[in-house]
């Protein structure tokens, strides 16, 4: 994923955010598919593609009240900037959980047992229950890369949507812009809250969670859209293999943004260094129509 342009940021916590200058966050309340459910496979026709944004979509209200609450306990005390972006953050937030869980309504009237995902994310949660308040705000901050690099390639990438019911590929696109709004709210905050951490451990503890993360997050979630295949009859080594080639080969969706995730381990790392605020207006033009 190469970046369209490079920013300096400010590294430092003292500010509490190093956002680029004239950057803001905006809380687009907007609802989808509420007058007419998509049909069972969404995306083209494609039981994968369907599939694949599915098991996404399912893991999103429980993972989204996770994020808010591991970015909430931080808040108090922030720098006034970082509060306010938290606010904003907490605010786009709640609106994905309620369109995603509109649309995993949506994906059961079409015949879909979403109950295992739910059940399975819920385990994964509660593990973290016990654990230390920065240790949960370390995952959020490596599953809000995640969901940024996702939408950027969604955004940059029409072969991702292509064939998608226009008003289930608004909602995709909506998310997206707003993931790259708020792509570094949870990184400043854990910045701001290790602000008397040595460098080394900051980032021992950003590096180990991405690492956890992401095996997590990779293996799940093909689990998942397996799960959701062999709910359509497609089963078999052949139906794992058509997973691993939509992720890994084409379009690629975990290949492409590989050198975006890398990146989060460099030294200096900040989410604003890549600079993609010039996908917004383009994606925002054609929400218009469902505003």
């Amino acid at each position: 994923m190469n970046a369209r342009s490079t920013i300096e940021v400010e590294s430092s916590p003292a500010s509490g955010k190093a956002a680029p200058l004239g950057h803001d966050i905006v809380v687009r309340d907007m609802r989808f598919n509420r007058k007419g459910k998509p049909r069972r496979w969404w995306l083209g026709g494609d039981p994968v593609a369907t599939a694949w944004h599915n098991a996404l979509s399912a893991t999103f209200p429980r993972g989204e009240a996770f994020f808010i609450e591991s970015v909430r306990a931080f808040r108090d005390g922030a720098p006034a900037p970082l509060a306010e972006e938290i606010r904003k953050f907490i605010q786009q937030e709640v609106n994905h959980s309620r369109e995603h869980l509109a649309f995993n309504r949506a994906a059961v009237d079409a015949g879909y047992d979403l109950s295992r995902i739910d059940a399975h994310v819920t385990e994964m949660l509660d593990l973290a229950k016990g654990r230390p308040p920065i240790v949960n705000l370390a995952a959020t901050m490596a599953l809000e890369h995640f969901t940024a690099i996702l939408a950027h390639l969604l955004l940059t990438n029409p072969q991702i949507l292509k064939g998608a019911e226009p008003e289930v590929a608004a909602m995709w696109r909506w998310h997206a812009v707003e993931e790259i709004e708020h792509k570094a709210v949870a990184f400043d905050t854990f910045l701001n809250a290790t602000k008397g951490w040595p460098r080394r451990r900051r980032w021992l503890l950003k590096s180990i969670s991405m690492l956890s993360i992401t095996r997590r997050f990779v293996s799940h979630r093909i689990d998942d859209t397996v799960d959701l295949l062999a709910q359509d009859g497609i089963t078999g080594w052949k139906a794992r293999l058509r997973v691993w080639w939509y992720v890994f080969g084409a379009p690629g969706y975990l290949r492409r943004v590989f050198p975006a995730w890398l990146a989060y381990f460099l030294p200096g790392f900040h989410p604003w260094k890549h600079d993609d605020r010039h996908l917004i207006p383009a994606a925002e033009a054609e929400l218009g129509a469902f505003a």
